[in-house]
């Protein structure tokens, strides 16, 4: 028996995996963006952009906010003099952080059967809003770890 009986192996059987009570509501399909906050924005578009390949698919500058293709995934910067990076503290460093929030591609995304699956292991749910990600828009729910990292689970575009 595994040392962490709630984290599921790759190499057990889906059989074995429900015998076990071990598959919930929330099934992972891969890493839909993260946030980065940076404070020099022209510096990590060179290097995301001009070194990694990386292309702007969608700017508001507004709000502070630029987003970057890599793969099917994005990336995206929030400058912390910004709108949105002002809200994120102080900038990165030791007394900041530079990770806002990452995001990760629920499918399904039943938001009832996602809450119940939190609240059955004490895990908050902020509300379900439409956000933008990879794929477009579509809901999504941020959730809070044990160590303070703020995570999104996303559904699919108009979901």
């Amino acid at each position: 028996m595994s040392r962490f009986p709630w984290c599921r192996t790759t190499k057990r059987s889906k059989a074995r995996l429900a015998a076990d009570g071990a598959i919930g509501m929330i099934r992972i399909r891969e890493l839909d963006h993260l946030v980065l906050r940076v404070v020099d924005l022209d510096k990590m578009l060179r290097f995301y952009c001009g070194a990694l390949g990386c292309t702007i698919e969608r700017r508001q500058d507004s709000i502070g906010l630029v987003q970057l293709r890599a793969g099917r995934s994005l990336i995206d910067l929030v400058p912390v003099d910004g709108k949105l990076g002002a809200a994120g503290g102080a900038a990165p460093g030791k007394g900041g952080r530079n990770l806002d929030h990452f995001c990760l591609r629920v499918e399904p995304f039943d938001a009832a059967a996602i809450r119940a699956q939190l609240e059955a292991h004490g895990v908050a749910a902020g509300p379900v809003e439409a956000r933008y990600g990879a794929e477009g828009a579509g809901p999504s729910i941020y959730v809070t770890d044990p160590e303070g990292n703020v995570v999104e689970l996303k559904g699919p575009p108009g979901g």
